[in-house]
């Protein structure tokens, strides 16, 4: 498993009348965990876009809401991905708040489809290397 972590304020334009982070905003906080544990690999989505072609539509989104996030709260998102990817990458969001409770988590699945022939295809290369690390460390334990 590999997991990466960083931290958000919710801003006056995420939340409701209410003030509670308005439920679908929270995909804001799975994409801005998503795109941060891949660059902390040094896999960024643009270089994959533009030079590899690649794009990752999400497939499916599971959320569990827990307890709501409110206007200026700070909110780490835990990023996981638990398991080496294929023609899919499956993304575990964990959020907290200030007080380590948990508020939701997701789990976010994502496809590697090819920008020219819009089919699905394998995860790159490069991808399964950075990761490999991780996993084979797991199988060990």
């Amino acid at each position: 498993m590999f997991s990466h972590t960083i931290q958000t304020r919710v801003r006056y334009s995420e939340t409701d009348k209410m003030g509670y982070v308005y439920y679908g905003n929270y995909t804001h906080y799975y994409e801005i965990g998503r795109v941060e544990t891949l660059r902390s690999l040094g896999i960024e989505y643009r270089m994959m876009e533009d030079d590899l072609h690649i794009f990752l539509p999400v497939k499916s989104l599971n959320v569990r809401y827990l307890r709501p996030a409110y206007y200026d709260d700070l909110i780490t998102i835990k990023t996981s991905i638990l398991h080496i990817p294929d023609t899919s990458i499956q993304f575990e969001s964990l959020l907290y708040n200030e007080k380590n409770e948990l508020l939701n988590q997701a789990l976010v699945q994502l496809v590697f489809v090819s920008s020219i022939t819009k089919k699905k295809i394998n995860a790159p290369d490069f991808i399964l290397e950075k990761l490999k690390p991780y996993f084979e460390t797991q199988k060990k334990n």
